[in-house]
């Protein structure tokens, strides 16, 4: 099938884009930066036109917290990492990590600690510091359970947006609280 040109010649149309289409292209494209001396900017800078039209204006996201990898789709527990190699999953087993930053919740309501964790996390991943502990507590009951917060605080860092800061935790060694404590190995700034 042949096409005939039309009264300009045979120039590209302006890209037409759902919104599906552009989240794709913007977490493809997140990192990727033109080659010098090349002139795609003309195509970048529609597709950018584009994107603003349809969009709603967004607070201002780092692009490296934007878009997440494929290990953050896995649920973490104790001692599982997606990505970790296994010399530093034995380190963390056995307590053997240089701890950066310490947060203590004992005493706190549940959404004063959520509160806590959150910004305790945040401001260690802007840090760049690699292994923290939050001390939860053992909360042992007399009729044999366990303390709130020692169970909310995993499944609290298997949530938006703490996830996209942990990349592993796991119980503390004895002498950093045992299993009232979780070692956290952060994530790198990219």
């Amino acid at each position: 099938m042949t096409r005939k040109a039309g009264p300009r010649g045979n120039r590209k149309r302006p890209v037409q884009a759902h919104d599906a289409d552009l989240d794709l292209w913007r977490t493809a494209m997140a990192d990727v930066k033109p080659l010098p001396g090349h002139k795609n900017s003309a195509i970048l800078n529609s597709l950018s036109d584009l994107e603003q039209a349809k969009q709603p204006i967004r607070p201002n996201i780092r692009p490296s917290l934007a878009h997440a990898s494929r290990a953050q789709d896995i649920d973490l527990e104790h001692g599982r990492a997606p990505g970790l190699d296994r010399r530093t999953q034995l380190r963390l087993r056995r307590g053997k990590v240089n701890i950066e930053a310490r947060l203590d919740l004992h005493g706190m309501t549940q959404t004063a600690a959520h509160d806590a964790l959150h910004h305790f996390l945040e401001r260690a991943f802007m840090a760049g510091k690699k292994t923290v502990l939050v001390v939860t507590g053992k909360g042992l009951r007399a009729d044999g359970r366990i303390g709130v917060l020692r169970q909310a605080v995993p499944q609290w860092l298997n949530t938006f947006p703490l996830r996209q800061w942990v990349h592993a935790f796991d119980h503390a060694a004895a002498r950093d609280g045992g299993e009232g404590a979780l070692y956290i190995v952060m994530r790198r700034q990219r």
